[in-house]
């Protein structure tokens, strides 16, 4: 991922491009529309979980939230992410180094934590894959607020997969339509979204 972004880092340095929009516009205007619909405060503490480029806070910013934390573990994502909140005139917007696997204790107390492709690339890694889902969840639970939201959106898992893997101390509330299609006579979608709350 370093890698990754140091292309994208220096992609941007050259011409301005931020690069990658995981799961495109859409993904990120589906979860400010479903904030907007259910009157999340504007002053809400969100925490962009695996933040890459950042663009997810700079357009939750232009929404008018101003509690806005982005991490990710690689540093070259948090310079493009900065580089990208500086072009953006975002100055309100933290971020921070951090591994969500092993958060820092001052990770805590958030009323939104927003997930975008983070748990599919943990769900990837070829070590102990399953000890580090186990992780995240845990992870999830000390940071998020009892009652908080947390919008989470893969690629690599199914409604009842995901069900499954936050089935202690959260609760599904909602899931976000996504793009359908038709293959073999069976409808399936290429993306879930959903909305649990921690209990």
């Amino acid at each position: 991922w370093d890698a990754a972004y140091e292309r994208e880092l220096q992609t941007f340095q050259d011409i301005g491009d931020t690069g990658e929009i995981w799961f495109g516009e859409e993904s990120m205007v589906r979860i400010i529309r479903w904030l907007e619909k259910h009157k999340v405060p504007l002053d809400s503490s969100v925490l962009d979980i695996g933040t890459g480029n950042g663009v997810l806070l700079v357009e939750l910013a232009k929404s008018g939230y101003m509690n806005l934390t982005g991490i990710d573990y690689s540093p070259s994502a948090i310079q493009l992410s900065e580089k990208v909140r500086e072009k953006e005139g975002m100055s309100n917007i933290k971020l921070k180094v951090e591994d969500f696997l092993a958060p820092s204790a001052e990770l805590s107390g958030f009323d939104i934590c927003i997930d975008k492709g983070t748990f599919d690339a943990i769900s990837l890694d070829p070590s102990d894959a399953a000890g580090k889902r186990r992780l995240y969840v845990g992870s999830l639970g000390r940071v998020l607020k009892p009652e908080g939201f947390f919008l989470i959106t893969s690629c690599n898992w199914t409604k009842e997969e995901l069900l499954n893997e936050f089935r202690e101390g959260f609760e599904i509330l909602e899931e976000l339509p996504t793009p359908k299609f038709c293959f073999g006579g069976r409808i399936g979608n290429s993306v879930t979204a959903l909305v649990f709350q921690r209990k």
